[in-house]
């Protein structure tokens, strides 16, 4: 569950912003749109999901010597993912853009001709 509450939610995060990222005026914009976009289904999934395992974690129901402990290391999992699809991916995502593009830069003062070459030819 909680390798889908991640995966889902970074789907939210990262995918729009290639689509939205030609439209608007920058990758901080773009980032800023989309994380504002997907921070209340993420955290309103992880919400639903940690009171569900609430009862379970304070030993509520039948054998919790078991359960208590997996529902604990659950609703860790459910924070420490909402925390790195809403925070973390996208500064990651924003420093990749940025290391890609000081890449392009230094390629263009590198080989002026090859990317004026490549330009021209369709």
């Amino acid at each position: 569950m909680m390798a889908y509450s991640t995966s889902r939610m970074e789907f939210l995060v990262a995918m729009p912003i290639n689509m939205i990222m030609p439209i608007m005026a920058g990758i901080d914009r773009s980032v800023r749109v989309m994380n504002s976009a997907s921070t209340a289904p993420g955290i309103d999934s992880t919400i639903a999901m940690g009171a569900g395992m609430l009862p379970i974690a304070l030993g509520f129901g039948t054998d919790p010597s078991f359960r208590a402990p997996m529902a604990i290391v659950v609703i860790g999992g459910l924070v420490t993912s909402t925390f790195l699809s809403l925070l973390v991916v996208p500064v990651v995502f924003t420093y990749v853009d940025d290391m890609v593009q000081w890449f392009a830069r230094q390629w263009r003062k590198r080989f002026p001709r090859v990317t004026a070459a490549a330009e021209v030819t369709p």
